[in-house]
């Protein structure tokens, strides 16, 4: 199975982009963020429903899906790691006070789950993004033994011995780095919204519509993108297991993470660093891949054991980007990554 990564800036191609209704400052603290959603509330429109959004990616794909039939409301400002983000109290009321909240799901809002489950009991919609998906199991092994992306030395997975089994098994919640599986959830998603008390149902069709083409019009931009990376290169060294969807869709094996877990609150040690450091100097990786959300330190230890022949990139992996980086919106950042992906293994 394939895994890869996300990026976008469509070349060539026109495709339209809604800004993030909910932008609030990168890494801000809950006071910041509790100011933020003052002043979201403050601007709402009284005779529209109000939706609430966990993340800030699927926040921008709700606002560009729904257009101007909702006030649309976003809990994790930009740069924030959802991994390990608490809601304030003002959060989680907003959160209980909405029309609809919309979710990733398959607990990926792991600060969150204990207020999620609380609006369901209190009877607010709750719709979950990987409701709606073919989820992927995650066991913690990588294939390296396939002809094309390793020899039979690396067969053996440094990565999934006992030491790991804590951080082994479960689905992957990292859904949006595959824009098929949005344009899925976003399809399923059209019916939930238009029957919101105030909307106007067909215009919520157009709206939807519109941003369904747009997604067909990004994941073909990928495809296009991506296709000058060769076979034997389509190998990913990623911060953490966040890439897999991305890997399923366009033809990419995950080979090794640095933490080999789909949290980014578990450690790598010493001997995990040198194991892939070993695997990506006998396969020849050209590149190895950080997050703007996460300290870049153990990526460069890893490049540094590798030798001067590694290239560090940081792609946009669990947060949209601040304004100037490509990665503003989901379309912008989906493109902006794969650009990355294919010009660092090329």
């Amino acid at each position: 199975m394939g895994r890869v990564l996300n990026t976008i800036v469509l070349s060539g191609r026109s495709v339209s982009v809604i800004v993030l209704l909910a932008a609030a400052t990168a890494c801000g603290s809950q006071a910041s963020d509790s100011a933020s959603d003052t002043d979201q509330n403050s601007s709402a429109t009284a005779d529209r429903p109000r939706i609430v959004v966990t993340t800030n990616i699927l926040g921008d794909i709700v606002s560009a899906a729904v257009g101007d039939q909702a006030d649309v409301e976003v809990i994790m400002p930009l740069g924030t790691d959802p991994h390990d983000f608490a809601p304030s109290a003002r959060q989680a009321e907003s959160m209980e006070d909405a029309d609809l909240l919309i979710v990733n799901g398959a607990g990926f809002e792991q600060g969150m789950l204990d207020i999620v489950a609380n609006v369901s009991d209190t009877g607010t919609e709750v719709f979950s993004f990987a409701d709606h998906v073919e989820l992927l199991e995650f066991t913690g092994d990588h294939d390296h033994g396939d002809d094309d992306h390793g020899d039979d030395e690396h067969a053996d997975d440094e990565h999934a011995d006992e030491d790991h089994a804590d951080h082994e098994g479960g689905q992957d919640p990292h859904l949006w780095t595959d824009p098929t599986r949005i344009a899925a959830a976003v399809a399923a998603l059209e019916p939930v919204v238009a029957g919101l008390s105030g909307v106007d149902a067909e215009a919520v069709a157009t709206s939807f519509d519109g941003y369904l083409d747009d997604l067909g019009a990004l994941d073909a931009s990928m495809q296009e993108t991506l296709a000058v990376v060769p076979a034997t290169q389509r190998i990913l060294v990623t911060n953490h297991e966040v890439f897999g969807y991305f890997a399923d869709r366009y033809d990419f094996d995950v080979i090794g993470t640095i933490i080999p877990s789909l949290t980014t609150s578990a450690e790598s040690s010493a001997s995990d660093i040198e194991a892939l450091a070993d695997l990506i100097d006998a396969d020849g990786v050209p590149a190895v891949f950080g997050e703007t959300t996460q300290s870049s330190t153990l990526t460069e230890v890893l490049a540094d054991e590798v030798g001067e022949s590694v290239e560090v990139v940081e792609l946009f992996s669990e947060s949209l980007g601040e304004e100037g980086s490509g990665a503003e919106t989901y379309l912008g950042m989906m493109q902006r990554n794969a650009d990355l992906v294919a010009g660092a293994l090329t």
